[in-house]
């Protein structure tokens, strides 16, 4: 009952813009609390969890349905860490919230990739079609850099990531690019020609995260995910043993394995 109440909260406190209200069995200062998105990810986090246990760290996992209260709910002191961001997110979050946050360790890093359920090959797009991004500006960026790559549109040089839609110098098959939450782009593949996709949201909508028609890489580690507290949590000795049991434990990679396959890479290695 627990676990059903602190996700309907998220929910809610996605739906209505308010920061995680924490259900009160996590005032107890001996449970690490731990803000996580609620993606496939959690299972190896819950393998984690109960590893924690034996060696005697009570984690409980938060679970957030969107990519903005994991933060507020940090800031509130309603959880002691998150892990659902990369390195690019979390310092837009900081300039944005004015939020006193460090990373305190990484985690995984995902293949993003360009998806369809209409074409097979970029070249079948046709002249007009839509084509569905992320809508936080670091992750959108990320979508235009693929587009870039798939030959469809050209970018202004040099910006990266910080890439947007208005530094698009060339776009010939006039493209209609429109941004969608993260989340909700696997569950609009129906309704575009194209969109940017991520493994976790692919599986969570039944999708196959295998199928893209480009993906990109593992190697630039700065989309890694990472550990993220207050600053004056860095020390935390409780955050850094869960990490350690997270990074080192034979059964968190077999799940993410299972889960993810070729999709995902162990960033801390």
């Amino acid at each position: 009952m627990k676990q059903f109440t602190r996700r309907r909260f998220a929910v809610l406190a996605a739906a209505t813009g308010l920061a995680w209200l924490a259900a009160p069995a996590l005032a107890a200062s001996d449970v690490l609390r731990v803000g996580v998105s609620s993606t496939p990810q959690v299972e190896s986090l819950q393998i984690a969890v109960k590893e924690a246990k034996t060696q005697g760290l009570n984690v409980e996992l938060v679970e957030f349905s969107d990519w903005n209260t994991p933060n507020a709910a940090l800031a509130n002191g309603d959880i002691d860490v998150n892990y659902f961001q990369h390195i690019p997110f979390l310092e837009n979050a900081k300039k944005q919230g004015g939020y006193d946050f460090v990373s305190v360790g990484t985690g995984t890093i995902m293949k993003i990739g360009l998806y369809s359920h209409k074409w097979k090959s970029f070249a079948d797009i046709p002249a007009g079609g839509k084509v569905a991004i992320a809508s936080d500006p670091v992750n959108g960026g990320r979508g235009l850099l693929l587009l870039e790559r798939a030959g469809l549109i050209k970018l202004k040089s040099g910006l990266g990531y910080k890439a947007t839609t208005l530094d698009i110098v060339a776009n010939p098959k006039k493209l209609s690019i429109v941004a969608l939450e993260a989340s909700q782009l696997a569950r609009a593949l129906d309704d575009v020609d194209l969109a940017q996709g991520y493994p976790s949201f692919l599986r969570l909508a039944g999708e196959n995260p295998d199928n893209a028609l480009l993906f990109d890489g593992v190697e630039n580690k700065i989309f890694a995910l990472q550990w993220v507290v207050r600053k004056q949590d860095a020390a935390n000795p409780k955050v850094q043993q869960f990490i350690r049991i997270y990074q080192n434990s034979k059964q968190v990679r077999a799940s993410l394995d299972k889960v993810f396959g070729k999709l995902y890479a162990p960033a801390w290695l």
